[in-house]
């Protein structure tokens, strides 16, 4: 038996009686940390619903910010990703290493050039001062001209130019209509308040994802190294088994990631 063969070999631990124990152990321990990884995305999204459903109009007039093209164009490198990975997990079921180590790489090209656009979009946040809380200080002409074309107003009207008409009545709360188009219209005309809750959900849910996609980097570059020694075969794939199912979660939560902050209307 040549080296790569037995090192594809499956080794059971001494805790595991058969194989096949073994394999749903593993199996069965990787969906429960799965689990754990959606729930703590799952409060992210919980707090995502918290702040558009109470300021719509922030989120309507933030995501202007946010480049759609280079979200559709990591959604898109990410999709492709999930190919390659799912194509090597099965490369390796059925032995096929050098097409396994080709797959391998191309998955993790694909997660750099994900974390490459995503670092050109941070740029340019940073260098625009589209941050979180007190650190949202923009200064994107868009912004700019929308502040500095705000009429200014005058701290003491003259005794002449004051109106004899009394000011309207002001409603009770509930009667003013204040849907979401509606909101989002006048948002458009002007900055609202609190903007810079957006771009703290948006650093909050993108970065954490970041750090996940750069977690899952880590995991499949030790798998490609062992893949390059033949450490993977029929009957011993499961690494890159589970690599792969951590993978394809990433990709699933920026897939929702992707129309919450990119595409609001």
């Amino acid at each position: 038996m040549r080296r790569s063969e037995q090192s594809a070999a499956r080794e059971i631990p001494h805790h595991f009686a058969t194989p096949r124990q073994a394999y749903e152990s593993g199996k069965l321990g990787m969906w429960i940390f799965l689990a754990t990884e959606v729930l703590l995305f799952g409060g992210l999204f919980a707090a995502y619903a918290v702040y558009r459903g109470n300021h719509p109009e922030v989120f309507v007039y933030a995501h202007r910010f946010l480049d759609a093209r280079l979200g559709a164009l990591n959604t898109l490198i990410l999709i492709t990703s999930s190919l390659t990975m799912a194509w090597a997990v099965r490369s390796a079921q059925l032995g096929n290493r050098r097409l396994l180590t080709l797959l391998l790489a191309l998955t993790l090209l694909g997660g750099g050039a994900f974390l490459g656009v995503k670092i050109v979009e941070y740029e340019h946040k940073w260098k625009h001062g589209l941050l979180w809380g007190e650190q949202y200080r923009p200064h994107h002409p868009e912004t700019a001209q929308e502040h500095s074309s705000a009429p200014e107003i005058p701290r003491e009207t003259p005794p002449g130019d004051r109106t004899n008409i009394p000011p309207a009545a002001i409603g009770p709360p509930g009667l003013a209509s204040s849907t979401d188009e509606e909101r989002a219209a006048h948002a458009s005309a002007k900055e609202p308040r609190n903007v810079h809750l957006f771009f703290g959900v948006y650093f909050a849910m993108t970065g954490l994802h970041g750090l996940h996609v750069i977690a899952g980097l880590l995991v499949i570059g030790w798998v490609f190294v062992r893949a390059r020694g033949g450490a993977y075969g029929p009957s011993n794939f499961e690494p890159v088994d589970r690599a792969g199912l951590y993978w394809h979660l990433v990709d699933l939560i920026w897939i929702f990631l992707f129309p919450l902050l990119y595409l609001i209307h």
